[in-house]
């Protein structure tokens, strides 16, 4: 079946780094705007980066920009999140989610209205 799966969370100290993986199955990433959205605990969803379908388009929020770096391999379908520099507010549930319609700007900024979602990868920094 047509799913998304994260990995690569797990414990870090502050100023370490992880790298998440977004793996698709039973569908083709190459036509998906990818969004990395994470939830701390009594916190809403919030968006973190963004990728269009080509990789040609990348959105960051302001907390993570300079630290995280998103990228994607279509031919292995799947997209990676890069975190360097980590932070104990960076702590939370990261999620990945396809969207096949908006614009990238547009999914970045809103949890609402994808066509999939991962069932997420705990982040845990802390000394």
């Amino acid at each position: 079946q047509s799913q998304l799966v994260e990995s690569g969370g797990g414990l870090m100290q502050p100023g370490g780094s992880l790298r998440l993986s977004c793996a698709a199955s039973g569908f083709s990433l190459d036509t998906y705007a990818i969004g990395w959205f994470r939830q701390a605990p009594g916190k809403e969803r919030e968006g973190v980066s963004c990728i269009s379908s080509n990789g040609g388009s990348t959105i960051y929020a302001d907390s993570v920009k300079g630290r995280f770096t998103i990228s994607r391999d279509n031919a292995r379908n799947t997209v990676y999140l890069q975190m360097n520099s980590l932070k104990p507010e960076d702590t939370a549930v990261y999620y990945c989610a396809a969207d096949r319609h908006r614009p990238v700007q547009a999914m970045c900024v809103s949890k609402y209205g994808m066509n999939y979602w991962g069932k997420g990868t705990l982040v845990t920094v802390s000394t």
